[in-house]
């Protein structure tokens, strides 16, 4: 057990299925917007909050965090792990950090990225008296999330998580709470063995005792759905620091000033990066390429006259030369969900390629090491390691 009065545990171990392909090998909170992993982010509020010691849940695809922050040195923090070997709800990931904290502490989501002063605001109340603490806010689609019931405007009484039923508030969980150690108790008795949800906990608690609401109306992102990456990205890239590119020709490439540019990045004669955008390390931008609203991982190349629109483009991938991801508005399937009306141009998975001339259709989304020909046209959902070709 540590003496420290708040230790932050973030819950990263989930594998965010719903963000395939680009999930395939990275987990959900190692996803880049405005060039950097979303866990940056949360890990950098908690420290503005005043807490400098971070207790991280990880589990799927571990490695990718544990190789990234290291001890916590470059944030300024101390970080220690734990791990969820078997992805059983996030009750069950809080479990996992029983042996590493004390009596009081604040927890957050690894992949929702949420004000310095927010946390610091659950921190104190926390502190401050023995009932659990949750942040609430607003959001245009409740029925996504879990839907709270507020008794006034600081007493949580019910959640109910993506409800089927219409609901008549748009106030939601905002995935920020604070706890004493008397909720792993809690979340045993709800649920002895099984997958268990930590909204299950709360929501029983909340029968019997009402939780402390910390009413929110910050800048909360959240990344559930691939559109929602560029939702998010261009949110961010107005606030991060802009890096220098370099051209490879005299005629300078136009970038707009809502554009992060990760370092290494080339930009060809006349490209143009729109904005909303960003380009991670060591991509490629060919001449006369156009990128507009799109994100670029590290290592991403988009060859000579290509067109790149509210698009992602994943690690090591290749848009070949005067291809067209022209995007726009689509509809789009997740785990046979539909979608409708979401802007996505569409998405290139890990190290797969897209042939010169060819078009995406608006909504494609093509797994890792998949191959479209030249001049092929594509839409819908390409498996992983697929061969699209012409005609």
């Amino acid at each position: 057990m540590t003496d420290d009065p708040v230790t932050a545990v973030v819950l990263a171990a989930g594998e965010g299925r719903r963000l395939e392909p680009l999930t395939n090998r990275r987990p959900k909170p190692m996803l880049p917007v405005a060039t950097r992993p979303i866990l940056e982010y949360v890990i950098e509020a908690i420290r503005e909050a005043g807490i400098d010691r971070i207790v991280l849940v990880v589990g799927y695809r571990q490695e990718r965090i544990r190789n990234h922050f290291g001890d916590g040195d470059d944030w300024d923090v101390d970080v220690e792990y734990v791990e969820q070997a078997n992805q059983l709800g996030t009750g069950h990931a809080l479990l996992q950090a029983e042996p590493a904290v004390g009596d009081r502490f604040v927890v957050l989501n690894g992949d929702r990225i949420v004000d310095a002063d927010l946390v610091r605001r659950v921190r104190e109340a926390t502190l401050a008296g023995d009932a659990p603490v949750m942040a609430v806010t607003d959001v245009d689609h409740p029925r996504e999330y879990g839907v709270v019931t507020l008794d006034g405007e600081d007493r949580v009484t019910g959640i109910a998580e993506k409800p089927e039923a219409p609901v008549s508030t748009s106030r939601i969980n905002a995935g920020v709470y604070g706890f004493t150690a008397a909720v792993f108790d809690a979340i045993r008795e709800t649920s002895p063995t099984g997958e268990l949800a930590l909204t299950d906990t709360l929501d029983r608690i909340a029968d019997e005792n009402p939780i402390t609401a910390i009413g929110y109306r910050g800048q909360w992102l959240d990344v559930s759905y691939l559109w929602d990456l560029l939702r998010v990205n261009a949110s961010l890239v107005g606030a991060d620091e802009e890096a220098d590119a370099g051209s490879d020709a005299d005629s300078a490439p136009e970038i707009a000033d809502d554009v992060v540019v990760g370092d290494d990045v080339r930009l060809g004669a006349n490209a143009v990066v729109g904005g909303g955008s960003a380009l991670g390390e060591n991509a490629t931008v060919g001449p006369n390429a156009v990128v507009e609203g799109s994100v670029v991982f590290p290592d991403a190349v988009i060859e000579a006259g290509a067109v790149v629109r509210d698009a992602v483009v994943a690690g090591n991938a290749r848009v070949g030369a005067n291809a067209t991801i022209a995007g726009g508005r689509s509809t789009v399937v997740v785990d046979d969900e539909v979608h409708p009306d979401v802007r996505l141009g569409g998405v290139v998975g890990d190290n797969a390629t897209v042939g010169g001339g060819a078009t995406l259709v608006p909504g494609t989304v093509l797994g890792d090491v998949s191959r479209v020909d030249p001049g092929a046209v594509v839409s819908g959902t390409i498996e992983p390691d697929a061969v699209v070709r012409r005609g």
